[in-house]
C-alpha cells in the first residue's frame, strides 16, 4: 500500500458547515498548514449560509450522503482529485442502533466511491468522534440507564464497552474495509461557530442567556446555572474546533499517528462554575452561586421563548434561524447533570508529536465574539 505524500493535495470535509468544519475550512487555507498548500472542497445537506466563510472553498457540493446514487453522480467525477477526507458529519437519533445505521451508511457511500474508480488518489480519512467512546451512548433512554462508564481521565486504548456505538462501527469500517490510512479524532465538548452544529454548546448558552437578559433581567429573576452541584465543582475539558482541526491535519500528513486513535482536548480543564462566570461576563448577566435546592429545567423555560428569540434576530439584523433549530436544550441539561468527571488524557498525542492546546476560558468569549461578527449572535 503505497502512501507517499501527494504533493498537491485535495481535501474534502464532510460536514463542513458545522464547528469543526468551519475550523478546517479556515486552517486548511492557513499558509502555515501542515502538508499544504490544499485546495478544499466542501461538502453539505444545505446551500452554504451567509455566514461561512464561502471564498475559502475551492469548490462546495450540496450531497446528502445517505443518497447512495445521489453520491456516487456528483464525487465520482471528484476521485481523481481528492487525496484527504476530513469526516465530520453526523446524523443523530436518540437511538444508538439507528445512530450506527446512519453514519455508517453515509461514510461507507462516501468512500466506496472515492476509493471505487482506477485513478483514485484518495489516501487518508480523519473521522471525528467524541468521548461517547468512553462514556457509552448516553443519549440512548433505553440503553443510557445500563452503561457504566470508564474512569476518568480518559486514556485511548481503553476497551470498548459492551454496548452498541457509532463511533465504534465507523472506526471499524475504516480499518477494515479500506486500502488507505486513518485517523480518529475524539473531541471533547466541542467549542466554536456554527448554526448547522446538533450541539453548538456556546450557541445554546448564548440563546439562554440572551432570551434571559430581555425577559427576566429587570424581574430579578437569576441567571441559574442549568447542571448540577457535581458539574459546577468538578473538573470538565473541552475541546476548542481551531485546535481540533488543527490536530486533524497534523494526523493526516504524519506517518507516526496514521491508523490510530487520539484525544483533543484544548489541554486543560475547568469547572462549570468557572465557564459560568464568564458566560456572565460576556452577556451582561449578574453571577449567582448554584443553589442545589432551587430547582430548575433549561428545557421547560425556554420552550416557549422562541417569539423573543425571534425578536432578536430580527431587531439585530441577525442570520435568521429559529430557535428550536440551533439548540437543543433537553440534550445540554442532560450532559450537565451528569456525575463523572469529564476529563481526557492528551499524554499520548503529545507523546506523538502533537502539541497544540487552548485556554478555555479564553477560547469560549472568542468563539462569542467570532459568533458576532458571522451576524449569528447580537453585538
Amino acid at each position: 500500500m503505497e502512501q507517499a505524500n501527494p504533493r498537491h493535495p485535495v481535501a474534502l470535509i464532510v460536514g463542513v458547515t458545522g464547528m469543526a468544519g468551519v475550523a478546517l475550512t479556515e486552517a486548511l487555507n492557513n499558509p502555515t498548514a501542515l502538508g499544504g498548500p490544499w485546495t478544499v472542497y466542501g461538502v453539505s445537506r444545505r446551500p452554504i449560509p451567509a455566514w461561512f466563510p464561502s471564498s475559502l472553498l475551492d469548490r462546495h457540493v450540496i450531497l446528502d450522503a445517505l443518497n447512495k446514487k445521489q453520491t456516487r453522480t456528483i464525487l465520482a467525477p471528484l476521485s481523481s482529485q481528492i487525496t484527504h477526507v476530513f469526516w465530520v458529519a453526523l446524523q443523530v437519533n436518540e437511538s444508538e442502533e439507528v445512530n450506527i445505521s446512519l453514519n455508517s451508511a453515509m461514510l461507507t457511500n462516501v468512500l466506496d466511491v472515492l476509493t471505487g474508480s482506477a485513478d483514485s488518489k484518495l489516501c487518508h480519512v480523519t473521522l471525528q468522534t467524541g468521548t461517547k467512546q468512553y462514556m457509552g451512548p448516553i443519549f440512548d433512554p433505553i440503553l443510557s440507564t445500563q452503561i457504566i462508564p470508564h474512569d476518568p481521565p480518559f486514556i485511548e486504548d481503553y476497551p470498548r464497552l459492551p454496548f452498541p456505538n457509532f463511533y465504534y462501527a465507523l472506526e471499524d469500517i475504516l480499518a477494515s474495509k479500506y486500502s488507505l490510512t486513518y485517523s480518529a479524532h475524539r473531541a471533547s465538548i466541542i467549542i466554536g461557530a456554527s448554526t448547522r452544529s446538533y450541539f453548538n454548546l456556546v450557541l445554546n448558552l448564548a440563546v439562554y442567556a440572551l432570551v434571559y437578559a430581555l425577559v427576566c433581567k429587570r424581574e430579578n429573576y437569576p441567571f441559574r446555572y442549568i447542571g448540577n452541584k457535581y458539574t459546577w465543582e468538578h473538573f470538565w475539558d473541552m475541546s476548542d474546533a481551531r485546535v481540533l482541526a488543527e490536530q486533524q491535519i497534523w494526523a493526516s500528513v504524519t506517518d507516526k499517528a496514521k491508523n490510530g486513535a487520539f484525544n483533543c482536548t484544548n489541554g486543560d480543564v475547568v469547572t462549570w462554575k468557572m465557564i459560568w462566570k464568564v458566560l456572565c461576563d460576556v452577556f451582561g448577566v449578574e453571577f449567582v452561586e448554584f443553589d442545589e435546592n432551587e430547582k430548575f429545567d433549561v428545557a421547560e423555560f425556554m420552550k416557549d421563548k422562541g417569539e423573543v428569540w425571534e425578536r432578536i434576530v430580527e431587531e439585530n439584523g441577525l442570520y435568521e434561524t429559529k430557535m428550536e433549530e440551533i439548540t437543543c436544550f433537553g440534550a445540554l441539561e442532560m450532559v450537565l447533570k451528569l456525575e463523572i468527571q469529564h476529563v481526557c488524557s492528551m499524554n499520548k498525542s503529545r507523546e506523538f508529536g502533537f502539541h497544540g492546546y487552548a485556554n478555555t476560558l479564553k477560547s469560549i468569549p472568542e468563539w462569542v465574539h467570532k459568533m458576532r461578527q458571522m451576524k449569528i449572535l447580537p453585538p
